[in-house]
């Protein structure tokens, strides 16, 4: 079956060209929406066509038995805790294999991400990261050209609108793409394609909505029964949760009773750190540390549920977990009234907000806005966020730097320079800023808050290449911007 394919413009093969292209694309789109399933044949005829339509070249013919498709695999969990062997992406790289096959594509290029959740915000996903990138600029990171994506589901690859607008932005960037997945090919230009994105986005949003809701009841069940705490292992007590562990058990008594007598908490942590006392992480105790330990309910034997007692209903008696108890409830609520409310567990323990509320608001322009470029020792690129901290220098008063694998750092004055050049230089091909916003940037006018929501219009994130160990002149060149 052979299928239109550009090769040269249509004055070089004597064609009127316009009217020609023109049927053509009426002819196979009409034999796409007029049939219940899209073949590998209808479909690529299809974007070729519109390809040809919209660059003006002519039709010519290619055999589409001779060359495959070539697309990118997305594969993506969101857990990984029971095995951690990453057998999830694994197995869903080989159902996108198969499925390519298919629809006569090729996998030329792998993405995943294990163990990371799509649904919620702020999570960084760096194989999704790198795949957008990718089908931006139309090609992996060694040259092969990319001409669409296979994933087993929508979900996989988007749970939020953000992503959903990010993919299919890079998607159809560039024209004749295809979309794959177990139920077939997609055109993601079309107006029914992105329909049908969108569904998928409602049904994965509602579907995140009710487990988290059969999450949440799920824990509360279990704590009104009194079943010890999930998660790791609570400092005093034996990996049962249930029996003491006879020496954390006695220290955590003994700190109870010295807080309450007016020993500062800070001067029993010293003592735990001069005994060689770690937590059930590893770490080492500091003040904070130990009062969450001598502040919980659970050292009397209440059970608390985000941050709030548990009460039966019938009694409004607090609720007794199954686990032995430290000390006796009055010991607890003594050794509480020694803490500022902000202090205790109740405040600030797993999975309850702080007494303060809100997180402090960013104090420098680029705060959130950077990723991580440098390489990893398997090949893939970081892509984690840079976070500002204090630096060593007056040239340098605080840098950003690479919490994920600590191989990419940079000057805090030089990013947010690089940023404010990225913003004031012409380029096309991206959004730009009001002249009304430059005029109030350059003048002083706008503050910190404004100047980021300006930036958040136009970037979606700037990707930070490491930079070479002995050039002391700065290179805004570095920072990498992904405009929207």
């Amino acid at each position: 079956m052979a299928v239109p394919h550009v090769r040269s413009p249509s004055a070089s093969n004597g064609f009127s060209g316009s009217s020609v292209l023109r049927t053509a694309l009426r002819r196979e789109r009409a034999t796409i929406t007029g049939s219940r399933t899209v073949t590998s044949g209808s479909l690529a005829r299809f974007c070729d066509c519109r390809a040809d339509y919209r660059t003006g070249y002519a039709v010519n013919f290619r055999d589409i038995s001779t060359s495959l498709i070539p697309v990118a695999s997305y594969a993506r969990t969101s857990e990984d805790v029971r095995h951690r062997d990453g057998h999830g992406v694994r197995y869903q790289l080989r159902v996108n294999e198969r499925t390519a096959r298919a629809h006569g594509c090729t996998v030329v290029a792998t993405y995943s991400d294990n163990g990371l959740s799509a649904s919620r915000p702020g999570v960084v996903r760096p194989g999704f990261d790198q795949l957008i990138a990718d089908l931006a600029r139309g090609c992996t990171d060694t040259g092969q050209p990319v001409e669409g994506v296979v994933s087993v589901a929508d979900d996989r690859l988007y749970r939020r609108a953000e992503d959903l607008v990010r993919f299919f932005a890079a998607l159809t960037s560039l024209s004749g793409r295809i979309y794959v997945d177990p139920q077939g090919l997609r055109d993601p230009y079309s107006q029914d394609g992105l329909l049908q994105a969108v569904r998928s986005l409602d049904a994965a949003i509602a579907e995140t909505r009710v487990r988290s809701r059969r999450l949440s009841n799920w824990h509360w069940a279990r704590a009104v029964e009194g079943v010890p705490h999930s998660g790791p292992r609570p400092f005093g007590w034996q990996e049962d949760r249930i029996r003491l562990h006879s020496d954390e058990a006695k220290l955590v008594e003994q700190a109870i009773v010295d807080r309450t007598e007016g020993r500062a908490i800070r001067a029993v942590a010293r003592d735990w750190c001069d005994l060689g006392v770690t937590g059930t992480r590893g770490g080492r105790p500091n003040a904070q540390t130990v009062t969450q330990i001598i502040t919980a309910p659970r050292v009397c034997g209440y059970r608390a549920n985000r941050g709030e007692l548990l009460l039966v209903p019938e009694t409004g008696q607090p609720v007794l977990g199954q686990w032995e108890p430290i000390v006796t409830p009055e010991q607890w609520r003594a050794v509480c009234a020694t803490f500022s409310p902000g202090s205790l567990y109740l405040h600030r323990g797993s999975g309850t907000p702080r007494l303060g509320g809100s997180r402090p608001a960013p104090r420098h322009l680029a705060t959130g806005f950077l990723r991580c470029g440098a390489q990893r020792s398997d090949g893939a690129v970081c892509r984690g966020a840079l976070c500002a901290q204090k630096g060593r220098s007056k040239r340098s008063p605080y840098v950003y730097s690479c919490r994920s694998c600590g191989r990419c750092g940079i000057s805090g004055p030089l990013a947010d320079e690089a940023l404010e050049q990225l913003l004031f230089t012409e380029t096309q091909g991206h959004m730009k800023l009001s002249e009304t916003t430059r005029q109030r940037w350059q003048s002083g006018e706008m503050g910190l808050e404004e100047k980021r929501k300006a930036v958040a219009a136009v970037l979606t994130h700037c990707v930070v290449r490491p930079g070479k160990k002995g050039n002391p002149s700065w290179d805004h060149s570095r920072v990498e911007p992904a405009w929207r």
